[in-house]
């Protein structure tokens, strides 16, 4: 199916926060309550639609064990948004977030989009992060922050769509140059040809839609 433009993500944080069910959930619309370790990385990949555009997501969701870092880092490279998740109940995976975060900005292009998800919040009873940190994590470090839950998919969809919708703000101002993919960015059939012209002719189109 074409597309107006490709974007790669990357689902990172700790073993065990539910970056894979966020995906199964994405993609699949299902719940799969066990799952192996992701064993170095996975894939996924959906259309959307921002401003009347299809939008192709690839997803990379990436294994949370030490062992696995080096692999994960060069997935960074090429990677358009970033989905940075923790577990509401398990304060460590939460505590753990910066070194992630700092992986992020060490190995990423600095335009890279990054949410901030805490996952499981059907489980609020056996909470051990408050949503305010969370809020408190992202606004410190420049992030957008959400509260999910892969079990009973509230905010998954909203999650990754926020996300890219974010990029392609991004790529109406002019961040980007979208012709060199190393953005994690690629235009598609149904895109617009040469960055500037796709700048100026989606800005014209899009004006004031979603602002």
């Amino acid at each position: 199916m074409s597309y107006a433009y490709l974007f790669k993500y990357i689902i990172i944080g700790d073993t065990g926060v539910g970056k894979s069910c966020l995906l199964l959930q994405f993609t699949d619309k299902r719940f799969q309550p066990v799952h192996d370790l992701t064993i170095g990385v996975e894939f996924g990949a959906r259309m959307i639609t921002i401003d009347n555009k299809p939008i192709k997501l690839q997803i990379w969701d990436t294994a949370g064990q030490e062992s696995f870092r080096s692999i994960t880092r060069s997935y960074y490279r090429g990677a358009a948004g970033a989905l940075l998740v923790y577990d509401i109940t398990r304060r460590e995976t939460f505590n753990h977030l910066a070194s992630w975060l700092e992986d992020a900005r060490q190995h990423a292009n600095a335009n890279m989009t990054i949410m901030l998800i805490g996952n499981k919040c059907d489980l609020a009873h056996r909470r051990a992060v408050s949503t305010e940190e969370g809020e408190q994590f992202a606004r410190e470090h420049g992030l957008i922050f959400m509260e999910a839950s892969a079990k009973t998919a509230q905010n998954v969809e909203e999650a990754f769509i926020k996300t890219a919708s974010t990029i392609y703000r991004k790529i109406q101002d002019g961040a980007f140059d979208v012709s060199n993919e190393s953005y994690g960015i690629k235009v598609g059939y149904g895109g617009i040809p040469g960055p500037s012209a796709g700048r100026d002719g989606v800005a014209a189109q899009g004006g004031g839609c979603c602002s």
